[in-house]
């Protein structure tokens, strides 16, 4: 249960506020996305995102008393661990950051919780690593995502394959933790439900050439090819083999593969495919379009996780009357989650003020927030199709 912050606590942010011109606190976040690598396409807006989120909260001058939040943005590149961990040490050593809405990929956003976070004491709260490791990881309490486990995207794949009477397919996954952790949570939940997996095999990312591993998915054959893997990189380059060899002409596509980038690669050539990827309800996409204003693409995957993700690190400070992670880490779950006054996606003002006059928040936000078990969303998915070589929402699950 949420606990209510002391009256001195309150009295130290109106005596703050009015001191926010002279002496207001600058607080950094960074924000680390592979803005290169195999979801390059996505990331862009996902922190256009995050620092839309800190804008608003800056121009409310209601944080600690005035304080204004920038963002930090650093190229996690997805897939390189080392590359990852020295990007997130450079935030907290040089920028001096306060937080990490972070990481994207699943493998770079363990490796970093791992080995600097966790070292540092630096929250991070990540809007798109999806694999179900991280649910079990070790986190001192500082690991947060919003976007749900891939062990429930596993079980919605599968609901909306068997709605569609699929029962066999093929599945191929990028070699690392996100495609590995994805594809076996699938392949059991579809054969729990009595579907066939015909060959569970991994793929490389970044060959020219995919002919072997489409020849070995089209022998073991399927209704379909389920492709976990990423729509700038081998995901892609599997779509196309398939295609040319005319080994497959229909598939399914989990979060990785979903993008703009996805229709304009194929367009009508996946027409009858099907996917899904993490997406709030149709009520509240507008309200984050209509906020977004056409400043950036408000509906590609992530990007209202990484709005929510930055402002979960913001209302947590707000809460704990710090920007110390020490402190702030213990808030989350409370703003994020019941009791308090729902707070929707452009209501970061009003949440801090109702958190400065001593109350409490639940942030609904972009995505209908609601964090369970380790820290984690519990999750709602946009189903796709394609038709006319553009992507159709089916419905919401």
């Amino acid at each position: 249960m949420k606990k209510l912050l002391m009256a001195t606590s309150a009295l130290a942010f109106s005596a703050g506020a009015a001191f926010a011109g002279s002496h207001a606190e600058e607080i950094k976040i960074g924000i680390i996305l592979g803005f290169t690598g195999p979801i390059e396409s996505l990331t862009p807006s996902m922190g256009d995102a995050a620092e839309m989120a800190m804008a608003e909260v800056t121009d409310s001058g209601l944080l600690l008393g005035g304080a204004k939040v920038s963002g930090v943005r650093a190229d996690s590149t997805c897939i390189d661990a080392g590359a990852a961990t020295a990007a997130a040490e450079r935030l907290i050593t040089s920028d001096g950051v306060k937080g990490i809405m972070g990481a994207d990929c699943s493998g770079v956003t363990g490796a970093i919780l791992s080995n600097v976070a966790l070292a540092n004491g630096i929250v991070m709260i990540s809007p798109s690593a999806t694999s179900p490791a991280l649910s079990t990881a070790e986190d001192n309490g500082l690991f947060f995502r919003t976007a749900p486990s891939d062990a429930r995207q596993g079980v919605v794949m599968t609901n909306v394959l068997m709605d569609q009477g699929i029962k066999e397919v093929a599945l191929t996954y990028t070699n690392n933790d996100y495609g590995k952790g994805l594809a076996d949570s699938f392949q059991a939940a579809f054969e729990a439900a009595g579907g066939t997996v015909t060959i569970n095999a991994a793929h490389e990312d970044g060959k020219a050439d995919y002919s072997a591993e489409v020849g070995a998915l089209a022998a073991a054959g399927g209704e379909r090819l389920v492709v976990a893997g990423y729509v700038d990189q081998g995901g892609s380059g599997i779509v196309r083999a398939a295609l040319d060899s005319g080994a497959f002409d229909s598939f399914h596509f989990p979060d990785g593969m979903i993008s703009a980038k996805l229709t304009e690669n194929f367009g009508s050539e996946i027409d009858g495919s099907s996917g899904q990827h993490p997406s709030p309800s149709d009520e509240l996409a507008a309200a984050f379009t209509d906020l977004v204003g056409g400043a950036f693409d408000a509906t590609s995957p992530f990007t209202p996780e990484a709005y929510d993700a930055a402002a979960l690190i913001m209302l947590a400070m707000q809460a704990a009357g710090s920007s110390d992670p020490a402190e702030y880490k213990n808030k989350v779950l409370d703003v994020a989650n019941a009791p308090g006054v729902q707070i929707q996606v452009g209501e970061l003002g009003k949440a801090l003020q109702i958190l400065a006059d001593g109350g409490e928040v639940d942030l609904v936000g972009a995505t209908n927030v609601e964090l369970i078990g380790p820290g984690e969303a519990a999750g709602n998915y946009r189903e796709v199709g394609f038709d006319g070589g553009e992507e159709v929402t089916v419905g919401f699950r």
